[in-house]
């Protein structure tokens, strides 16, 4: 983990965000089109938008890893942050980006008060539930998705 650095992610960093977010879309089998890309982007950089990025970086400061966080208000917790995206490069993984990533991401939590972190993962993503288990504890909740009503 001694070669990497986690910063915010750059505009310069586009392209290799992009690379690293359609691994994530490919690995949940979700198809995204150019504006969806170009949506999570303008959020991410857009100060009135919670939506962020950090990256970890290689000893050459190329992104291997990305992480996209926000904050969200939970009457029960008070303000909470949410992990919607964790990606590590598949050549990279392994080499403690995701560990790097989610330690900086509790760092941001204390910093901006909030009460936990929270996220979803597939049930059957077991090597990243395999980190996960080292960094948080498994919540007894299920997730549900329902979809917008049809107008």
């Amino acid at each position: 983990m001694s070669d990497l650095t986690i910063t915010p992610v750059l505009a310069a960093d586009l392209p290799r965000w992009r690379e690293l977010f359609e691994g994530y879309c490919a690995f949940y089998s979700v198809e995204l089109t150019e504006a969806d890309y170009d949506r999570v982007w303008a959020w991410i950089h857009d100060p009135e938008r919670e939506t962020r990025c950090l990256v970890a970086r290689d000893a050459d400061g190329v992104p291997v890893g990305l992480a996209h966080f926000r904050a969200y208000d939970s009457p029960l917790r008070g303000t909470s942050g949410f992990l919607d995206d964790l990606f590590v490069d598949p050549a990279r993984r392994g080499s403690g980006a995701a560990d790097a990533l989610l330690a900086a991401l509790t760092r941001v939590a204390a910093e901006e008060g909030w009460s936990t972190v929270r996220w979803n993962t597939a049930e059957n993503n077991y090597r990243a539930r395999a980190v996960y288990d080292r960094h948080a504890a498994r919540t007894v909740f299920l997730t549900y998705s329902m979809d917008a009503a049809a107008s």
